[in-house]
């Protein structure tokens, strides 16, 4: 019986450049705020999957919208190079 992975060459070889680097690293965590507003609303949506929306759920759903709403404008304005003052 023959082995076929003792036949086959590495597909993936390891090496340092599948890690990520500080530039990576960086974005990613300037990004994590729109990606936890946005988690949380899909959480709420999908509460809704299996039931009728109450008030306390529309409440949610608006609230966790405008927590994304506002993540995304802040990481927009964090983004966004700010001029020099003008002497």
């Amino acid at each position: 019986m023959k082995h076929i992975a003792a036949l086959q060459e590495v597909v993936t070889p390891w090496c340092d450049g599948l890690e990520p680097s500080d530039a990576e690293l960086d974005a990613i965590e300037a990004e994590m705020p729109v990606v936890l507003a946005e988690v949380e609303l899909l959480d709420a949506l999908i509460v809704l999957l299996d039931r009728p929306a109450s008030e306390f759920d529309a409440r949610r759903i608006r609230r966790a919208h405008r927590r994304v709403l506002a993540a995304r404008r802040d990481a927009a304005n964090k983004s966004c190079p700010v001029p020099p003052a003008v002497a």
